[in-house]
């Protein structure tokens, strides 16, 4: 298993090459992009301030999937044994978030506890409240898989009846967070239950944006014949394809990821072969893990560029639009025509812009309403500034 398909030698390299890189990230980022983007407010428009831990966390794998698929038994298969809080049964089981992560010893640490801990990577998530951190917890164990991955299982998505009951937070908005800041997103489905219900509809949908790090697991496929796998192995690929809007095909693993003898032997090599397929995809991500966060630090500098100049412009045509609620709104409506200009002008593509409609949006509700003043603030002193200068 996963254990021993990675080396110790292996993964001394890999976690080497990890820190060097993310210590050059933290300090090119804490030198050169974070005055910019504080300068600019970026972080009131799109995403906060990173941290150290944004830099150090270890790889992490989403798990998703509705009840009783099997994600809390696939992690047990990963890991060779249990964890803190775990629990496996028929019956909707998990109703937290858990992060399984590495531990000098075993114990669970309550949501409003790990959210204001700098050295873990979940600080940001204190926004989501305590609907959801009542929901969240962090299961430490010393294990020699978690040295290298993180492993975020979520709550069994509801179908039916079920799925018509409030969680009481986001939990659309909490999976596309996670989605956002992992490395492998796994969905889970049961070889016996196909079914897309309207709540795992929009949890995929929330995953939009991160189809490259999406893969499918066909699990408890040792439940049927090879006749009845070819059919359901279709029809999971039609489901899929009405959810999932991506030209290309997404990556599926079939098989039985658990520690008990499989039901049905006919297909006993294809289940090997696919388990030591998924777990080398995983065993690479440490590896992959540095070129990810450079990756992802650079789609963040272009953003605050571009984020740079639209406020830059908006600086510009202060002189006419300053206490004018006319202009204000004119200038609202005109944010299309702004990007186009800046596309123009600075040779910039249309796709490293942000959301037009949530920008204006958070634009009118800073310098119409007066719930934040600061953005019109902000123009103002950088116009008195131009000025005195």
């Amino acid at each position: 298993m996963f254990s021993w398909l990675v080396g110790p030698e292996a993964q001394g390299k890999d976690s080497l090459v990890f820190e060097t890189v993310a210590d050059g990230l933290r300090s090119l980022y804490s030198k050169r992009l974070l005055p910019l983007e504080d300068y600019y407010q970026f972080h009131h428009f799109h995403s906060p301030a990173l941290e150290q831990a944004d830099f150090e966390n270890k790889p992490m794998v989403l798990l998703i999937g509705q009840y009783s698929t099997g994600k809390t038994t696939f992690i047990r298969y990963l890991l060779e044994q249990d964890f803190p809080g775990m629990r496996i049964g028929p019956e909707p089981t998990t109703d937290s978030f858990i992060a399984v992560m590495h531990g000098a010893e075993e114990g669970i640490i309550p949501g409003n506890a790990l959210v204001v801990d700098p050295k873990k990577p979940f600080r940001k998530l204190n926004s989501f409240g305590n609907a959801f951190l009542n929901r969240f917890m962090c299961a430490q164990l010393p294990n020699k898989v978690l040295d290298s991955i993180t492993v975020i299982d979520t709550p069994g998505i509801l179908s039916g009846e079920k799925q018509r009951m409030s969680r009481g937070y986001d939990f659309s908005e909490v999976l596309r967070w996670f989605a956002e800041r992992v490395d492998r997103i796994i969905l889970l489905f049961d070889a016996h239950k196909l079914d897309i219900s309207d709540e795992f509809s929009e949890a995929i949908k929330a995953l939009r944006g991160q189809d490259d790090k999406i893969r499918v697991v066909l699990n408890k496929a040792d439940q049927v014949d090879t006749q009845q796998l070819m059919r359901v192995y279709g029809a999971l690929m039609w489901s899929l394809g009405k959810v999932i809007d991506t030209p290309e095909v997404v990556r599926v693993y079939i098989g039985s990821f658990w520690s008990k003898p499989l039901q049905i032997t006919e297909n006993r090599k294809l289940f090997e072969m696919e388990t030591e397929d998924l777990f080398k995809d995983i065993k690479d991500l440490p590896r992959n893990a540095a070129l990810r966060k450079l990756n992802d630090l650079i789609k963040r500098a272009r953003l605050a560029k571009v984020h740079a100049y639209i406020i830059s412009y908006l600086k510009k045509e202060m002189p006419a639009m300053f206490g004018k609620d006319l202009k204000k709104k004119e200038m609202i409506s005109r944010l299309p025509e702004i990007y186009l200009i800046l596309q123009q002008e600075h040779n910039i593509s249309a796709g490293d812009f942000p959301n037009v409609k949530k920008m204006q949006a958070f634009i009118k509700l800073s310098v119409t309403t007066g719930q934040l003043p600061w953005l019109w603030n902000l123009l103002v002193l950088m116009w008195k500034h131009v000025v005195n200068v």
